[in-house]
């Protein structure tokens, strides 16, 4: 069955749904309008961007096209984690601990993916190589961007018992490792759902749109799974890396706590 195609009449009659919502948000003071409005404008620029950009990549795959898209994705997604933290690590270490987490375990979990499970020829193929990633990146930036915001927040507020902890002759593992095992549990905390509502409560994005383009329900449904299960290794496993070197970063060789390389929140 071919693809039933959208008009820009059908997209703009969604949009008034926003604009909608837009509105209510202003009549009863959420103050959510002009973010709802400039998120939905945004969203529209850079899918319409993106999609330019995927049917050139499609029509003249390349690993050095496709490489460098990937490497762009990481960059953003890296920001949008380190933009998100209330408390930033000073410099652009927080930057860089945000994209190599990212780097290390969705880059990972994708190429095993492709050369493995997929076993699609070449390995690159932009079809399957930057959806797949997309999707890992989306949901480790995620979780990445929780617990990262978590662990430097918590480790601020509750400085003087990680401090006498410390005193008490604790290591630093010991003493921010509560700390550390809430913030990895909030970062896994949306994937897991994801996991649990699927297929019951949701029909997972992939799933809906291979259906809608006319695949096999049961087909459809193989890919979900292989992605949750990549979602969730590839989320959980860049939690643990951004928890573990934010931490070292947090205390120094002599296992004393260093707020100073975090940066005061900005004021609303």
């Amino acid at each position: 069955m071919d693809v039933l195609s959208l008009s820009a009449f059908d997209l703009s009659l969604a949009a008034i749904l926003l604009l909608m919502l837009a509105v209510t948000s202003f009549c009863i003071g959420l103050g959510l309008e002009k973010r709802l409005v400039i998120s939905g404008i945004r969203m529209t620029l850079q899918l319409l961007l993106i999609g330019l950009v995927l049917q050139f990549l499609f029509a003249n795959a390349s690993f050095v096209l496709v490489f460098f898209l990937s490497i762009c994705m990481l960059l953003i997604a890296g920001y949008e984690v380190w933009a998100r933290q209330k408390r930033k690590l000073r410099g652009t270490a927080g930057y860089l601990i945000s994209t190599g987490s990212m780097l290390v375990s969705s880059f990972t979990v994708t190429f095993l993916a492709l050369t493995v499970m997929v076993g699609v020829d070449p390995w690159y193929t932009p079809q399957y190589a930057i959806p797949l990633l997309g999707m890992l990146l989306g949901n480790t930036m995620t979780g990445v961007a929780l617990a990262a915001d978590r662990l430097t927040t918590e480790m601020y507020s509750q400085r003087g018992m990680v401090e006498q902890r410390l005193l008490l002759g604790q290591n630093w593992q010991e003493a921010s490792g509560d700390i550390r095992r809430d913030c990895m549990r909030t970062g896994m905390i949306p994937v897991i759902n994801s996991m649990a509502a699927a297929g019951v409560v949701s029909l997972p994005g992939m799933m809906t749109g291979q259906i809608l383009g006319g695949s096999s329900p049961l087909d459809a449904i193989k890919y979900q799974i292989l992605i949750m299960f990549l979602i969730a290794a590839g989320t959980g496993f860049g939690v643990l890396t951004a928890i573990w070197l934010i931490s070292r970063r947090l205390f120094d060789e002599r296992q004393r706590l260093v707020l100073e390389c975090l940066e005061s929140p900005r004021q609303p």
